[in-house]
């Protein structure tokens, strides 16, 4: 649908009201989107800064289509893990002064990030997997990602996550950095996703080699997302970094073959898309 940036992308997010059944996504690039039903409104994985490329990694391809403190309409924050371009603090700073009241659901290595960037502590929820909880008219269940490989504590906690996220009668999956594995798949067995947002960047030797951890190749995303039964496949993870991307088209070469009508939209950063249950 439409695409805007900056000011009036966050006053397309404010102005916009849905009925029940329905739910808004923004992309925000990378792993990042806003999500918004009939009250609350999330942000998962929101990197709006260059803290990669001054950290010596790769530069953006394109800018932030919103910066951090323009989120302060947003009621909760997921981060998937402690990488920079999943949680970030120089765009968590910004928006969480932005946004007061707002959360921030984070692994252990993330939080232990952010307490060191001087964000309030008592505004991180550590999540075991599998307890679902709410915050507004949000439930949310932290369930495995397996970042080439799980990483499971004897308590529960995961230092890769997904999400799942129920909100104004809409189900999203969202994968954070994954390759498939058993204890994903148990974890989504027997849920209805409407919306599964699913990493497409690959991996290879060559970038493990750069210290890249890989994930989902597009088979895979594919093959996962016709597994758990989802009605539309949500790539991402595939267009901010020139040295960590794989030409999109492969995913549609491989739904073309395997999965002709398994719906797949990929959005572009500041796109609006609309899923009607």
């Amino acid at each position: 649908m439409s695409i805007v940036t900056g000011a009036a992308l966050r006053e397309q997010i404010a102005a916009l009201h849905l009925p029940p059944g329905w739910l808004a996504l923004w992309s925000l690039g990378q792993a990042g989107v806003v999500i918004k039903g009939a009250a609350s409104v999330a942000v998962i994985d929101p990197y709006l800064s260059d803290a990669v490329a001054r950290a010596g990694g790769p530069p953006r391809r394109f800018p932030p289509p919103i910066a951090p403190d323009q989120l302060d309409l947003v009621d909760i924050v997921f981060c998937t893990h402690e990488h920079l371009d999943h949680t970030d603090p120089d765009t968590l700073r910004p928006l969480l002064a932005a946004a007061p009241r707002a959360p921030v659901v984070v692994s252990r290595q993330g939080a232990d990030l952010l307490r060191a960037a001087s964000i309030d502590p008592r505004r991180l929820i550590v999540p075991r997997l599998g307890e679902t909880h709410a915050h507004g008219d949000l439930r949310w269940t932290a369930v495995p990602a397996a970042h080439e490989t799980v990483a499971i504590d004897a308590e529960g906690y995961s230092r890769w996550m997904g999400f799942v996220i129920e909100c104004n009668g809409v189900t999203l999956f969202h994968a954070g950095d994954t390759i498939p594995c058993d204890e994903l798949h148990a974890a989504l067995e027997g849920r209805a996703i409407d919306l599964a947002l699913v990493p497409i960047n690959g991996r290879d030797y060559y970038r493990n080699q750069q210290d890249l951890l890989g994930n989902c190749l597009p088979r895979e995303a594919a093959e996962l997302a016709q597994r758990i039964g989802a009605q539309v496949l949500i790539p991402i993870h595939n267009d901010l970094f020139d040295s960590n991307r794989l030409n999109p088209a492969q995913l549609w070469d491989e739904l073309d073959r395997r999965f002709p009508y398994l719906r797949c939209h990929a959005l572009q950063p500041g796109e609006l898309y609309l899923y009607v249950r």
